[in-house]
């Protein structure tokens, strides 16, 4: 009885315990922080000796002789907390680590990511955390550090794996994990500092920072201690300050080419890498240009890139490595030399940068094929169609977008994570794509823009921006409101409806607003893409620069406008004219108000339908369109479409007929209620602010009341018998989507995509039946409403129905709308795909393509970091992923084309137009296509057809001919 007693005691701590190791907030953090950076010691307790056996002795007695160790100091408490609460490590001694601890591949590699912030943070706050302990002696031994770094990478370049698939990343933590280990230059400096120190005490702090924590920045810190001191040290010393300072020069110097030669002969190299670098190490010797120098260095960079997994040493792919980022640095150097004054050399310096940043790992090298006859094919020309040369435009603009993206795929995790208790962290991705290739290439693109501008009658006008041609229309449309510019996560924003919003990334779920900018183009064909398009929300992209330089206007009332060719305008209120504020004249102003249809509906259905039942034409009828669109499918495709089970309406009506909580009325009467009550306050002269929110507040009641709406035990067994007989299995066996499908989407004018919820892989009986209820109330959820409020007359009679297909746990997924969505085309494809289930519709950053009759386009890839898979026991697996290889292949790209004309000759008869294109969504397992969706493509025919916007439209041909030699 005792021991049963203890047990419980035990076991009870062990929870308490538990409960108390939650993760600390962000005001925590930032608190603890601050604690460290006026603590002389920052994050560190003592310094102390860690013996290979595992124990640990006092500074003054080290490990015995038989047993290897090394001396650094220990962490606060307060540190090793936040390491198990936060899975947060500041200012790692990367000596005491086990490599595999520290490479922290179970955690997409945080722990040299975080070591990379924690750098960058020192660099920018003056040591950060160790403002005042980064003078804390003996706190880290640079040599000890330095022999685990070359270790370090030594291991991990024998995976042929891992450096394919973390190219970029693995460049990256070669600038920041020291590992050159002690040549000669190094040890001549730290013994060069370390005398002057004796001999001079004050210089301690400046010697431990050198040992410790070297940086070219402390160059400046002995020159700065000498003009400080300048009348108290004697000549001699004077002189070895020299000799310290022309050291430190030359250690921190730009690679030296002259040198290179031996460096190669000694590595036993491939011949592509070991040509490319005698290329080099040839030209040179004869004072090359700047163009010839880059040339040469990008061919470096990419036959490394391309043949580094023939070296068999680790030891030479590091050096390798480590040659290529010095040659980045003097390449960086050598681009902003280069001039190019026509166009033909600017095109030339574009090819060459776009191959280079494939060489440091900003695209893929699969990316780079796919891209690159774009540019090198018009080099061989006199001239260039405008057309052809808004290509080429379009293509290096994607380079650039595409560079900024792995920055962001690799990092913005870990940034975010740090921004929440130190926003200086936010600053790390776009100083790491300043220091990229990507800063020169997009410069040197920018000037192509103006040029391409100027031929194409192209002229935006954004406020005073200087660089606005990378500001660019997606979709025409005009708004006025307050600009808010969201610079970082988006997700705490709340959007309102009058609102223009620039965003880096808009939320995927993004409630109605006024108009939107991004940062970069973005996924074509996720909901938020397709709600504006089909509503007439003027959307553009803008460059990161442009989004800074535009928070001057934050919080001011703009007018924003976007042409059907993609001019942009961008102006404060005052400076609008007649044309513009006429637009907004409520007499004048005519709205895109949809009826939704309710003449035909089908409220007497109460049971549950076999989706093999239904077809096109019972869409708004019995069902809403994904499952009525889905049964068209199923007899179309029925091998590529699964068989489905639908609740139709009539059910959804009926259990609304039950007595409403609290409420003397049916959820139908207070429904109903609520919307008689607003028309009455309209009536009245309320204030649309006032009418929403009251809407909203009870919509709210009636949405939280229907989670708990009990459903009738009738239905329940008629939907287990169907689950038996349509999937042959008992529910709760399978996992299953349970998916909204309100007769408000899909109308001709409303496309209503995204707005209503969508579950994925529920298995549990008891989830299935809480589910349907959930995605009844998802209709009169706060964005729902905002969405369909704003556009339809009736929106009380809305309907959801809901669609129960079995799971098909796809290797990708993804949305094919069948025109081109940019090109206009009506016979071409647009394509977006991502990793796992859910691909696309969600905002991802997917693998894009303009698939053709002849060939493919890729207008962006994936570089969506994480996806994930449906297990058979329900729910989902989150997994991460890299970009080595393409999502779709050319057999999964054959199928799209066969399934895109097989719609295109069946559905046009669902149509009033034979032109009519269509969003589907499908994915592949196994390289099987698996159809889930189709819906009508909607676009806006107002914004298409407003003469204001046909006045700001620019007027080109695109097949005016432009000669290279242009100048600019």
């Amino acid at each position: 009885m005792h021991k049963l007693y203890l047990s419980i005691v035990v076991t009870t701590l062990i929870f308490w315990c538990d409960l108390k190791a939650q993760e600390q907030s962000p005001q925590q953090i930032q608190a603890l922080v601050e604690s460290y950076k006026k603590d002389a010691r920052g994050p560190y307790h003592r310094i102390k000796w860690f013996c290979e056996d595992g124990t640990e002795r006092e500074p003054k007695d080290p490990c015995p002789d038989n047993i290897e160790g090394i001396q650094h100091a220990s962490f606060k408490e307060s540190a090793l907390k936040l390491r198990k609460t936060n899975r947060l490590y500041f200012s790692e001694i990367i000596a005491s680590n086990k490599p595999k601890d520290f490479l922290d591949e179970a955690n997409d590699y945080s722990r040299l990511k975080q070591y990379q912030i924690n750098a960058y943070l020192g660099s920018v706050d003056d040591g950060w955390v160790l403002r005042k302990a980064q003078y804390y002696r003996g706190a880290i031994q640079s040599e000890d550090e330095e022999a685990w770094g070359k270790e370090f990478f030594e291991s991990i370049l024998k995976d042929d794996d891992f450096l394919r698939s973390h190219y970029y990343l693995i460049r990256q933590i070669l600038k920041d994990i020291p590992h050159n280990g002690d040549d000669n230059l190094a040890q001549l400096m730290r013994s060069q500092s370390k005398i002057l120190s004796e001999a001079i005490p004050t210089f301690m702090d400046a010697r431990i920072k050198i040992h410790g924590q070297p940086q070219k920045s402390d160059i400046d810190l002995v020159k700065g201690f000498m003009v400080n001191r300048n009348d108290k040290i004697s000549e001699g010393q004077r002189e070895d300050f020299e000799q310290l300072i022309a050291t430190m020069q030359t250690f921190y110097a730009p690679l030296n080419l002259s040198t290179l030669e031996d460096d190669i002969k000694r590595m036993a190299l491939p011949k592509d890498i070991e040509s490319s670098f005698f290329e080099l190490i040839k030209s040179s010797r004869s004072e090359p240009s700047a163009e010839q120098l880059v040339a040469d260095i990008t061919n470096i960079l990419y036959q490394i890139r391309l043949h580094i997994y023939e070296v068999n040493s680790s030891k030479n792919r590091l050096r390798l490595l480590d040659l290529s980022n010095r040659l980045e640095q003097k390449l960086l150097i050598e681009a902003q030399n280069w001039q190019t004054p026509t166009l033909a050399q600017n095109l030339n310096k574009i090819n060459t940068l776009v191959c280079a940043s494939m060489g440091t790992g900003l695209i893929e090298h699969w990316e780079y094929t796919s891209i690159e006859n774009t540019i090198t094919d018009q080099l061989v020309k006199n001239e260039i169609t405008l057309a052809n040369l808004n290509n080429v435009l379009t293509t290096s603009r994607g380079v650039v977008e595409w560079s900024a993206s792995m920055v962001k795929a690799t990092y913005q995790d870990i940034v975010d994570t740090y921004t929440k208790f130190e926003p200086l962290s936010y600053g790390f991705i776009d100083d790491r794509v300043r220091s990229s290739v990507a800063l020169n290439l997009g410069n040197t693109v920018g000037d192509l823009g103006v040029l391409v501008a100027q031929l194409s009658n192209i002229e935006n006008k954004v406020m005073s921006l200087d660089n606005q041609s990378s500001v660019r229309g997606l979709n025409p449309g005009y708004a006025y409101g307050t600009l808010v510019v969201v610079d970082g996560n988006p997700d705490d924003e709340e959007v309102n409806t009058h609102n223009i919003y620039i965003f880096e990334k808009p939320p995927s779920d993004l409630k109605p607003v006024a108009g939107i900018m991004t940062v970069s183009e973005g996924n074509l064909v996720s909901h938020v893409q397709l709600l504006a398009r089909n509503l007439g929300i003027p959307n553009a992209a803008l460059s990161y620069d442009n989004l800074k330089a535009l928070k001057t206007y934050d919080g001011k009332k703009v007018f924003y406008a976007v042409s059907n060719k993609g001019n942009v305008i961008l102006k404060l209120e005052e400076d609008m004219i007649n044309a513009e504020k006429e637009l907004f004249n409520k007499k004048e102003r005519s709205k895109n108000i949809v009826e939704v249809p309710t003449a035909q509906i089908k409220l007497d259905v109460d049971t549950v339908v076999n989706m093999r039942a239904v077809d096109a034409n019972d869409s708004g009828k019995l069902c809403g369109p994904k499952a009525a669109n889905l049964g068209e499918l199923k007899k179309m495709f029925p091998e590529q479409v699964v068989e489905g089970l639908i609740i139709p309406f009539g059910i959804f009506r009926s259990h609304m007929n039950q007595q409403m909580p609290t409420h003397n009325m049916s959820y139908w009467d207070y429904l109903n209620a609520t919307f008689k009550a607003a028309e009455i306050m309209k009536a009245d002269g309320v204030s649309e602010e006032k009418l929403e929110l009251f809407q909203l507040l009870a919509l709210e009641k009636l949405h939280k009341a229907m989670l708990d709406i009990e459903l009738d035990t009738s239905f329940i067994a008629d939907m287990s018998s169907q689950f038996e007989s349509v999937f042959g299995a008992k529910i709760g066996d399978i996992p299953v989507f349970l998916r909204s499908d309100t007769n408000m989407e899909d109308l001709k004018e409303f496309t209503g995509a995204g707005l209503n919820l969508t579950l994925f892989n529920i298995k549990e009986e008891q989830k299935i039946i809480e589910g349907i209820k959930r995605v009844w109330a998802s209709a009169y959820s706060e964005r729902s409403f905002k969405w369909r409020q704003k556009f339809l007359s009736n929106p009380e009679n809305v309907f959801p129905s809901i669609l129960i297909i079995p799971s098909v746990d796809v290797d990708y997924s993804g949305v094919m709308i069948t025109k081109g969505i940019n090109s206009g085309n009506d016979d071409d494809l647009t394509v977006a795909f991502s990793r796992g289930a859910g691909g696309a519709v969600d905002g991802q950053s997917a693998e894009t393509r303009l698939i053709t009759s002849t060939g493919t386009m890729l207008l962006s890839p994936a570089r969506q970091p994480d996806y994930i898979r449906l297990p058979v026991s329900g729910g989902t697996q989150p997994y991460a992923t890299t970009f080595e290889s393409p999502i779709l292949n050319n057999k999964n790209i054959e199928e799209i084309r066969t399934l895109a004309a097989a719609i295109r000759n069946t559905m046009t008869s669902h149509t009033d137009s034979g032109k009519q294109a269509y969003d589907v969504e499908f994915g592949f397992k196994d390289d099987q296509l698996w159809l889930f969706q189709i819906r009508p493509f909607v676009e806006n025919k107002q914004a298409k057809s407003s003469e204001y916007l046909a006045s700001i439209t620019s007027q080109s041909d695109d097949n005016q001919m432009v000669a290279l030699k242009t100048k600019f």
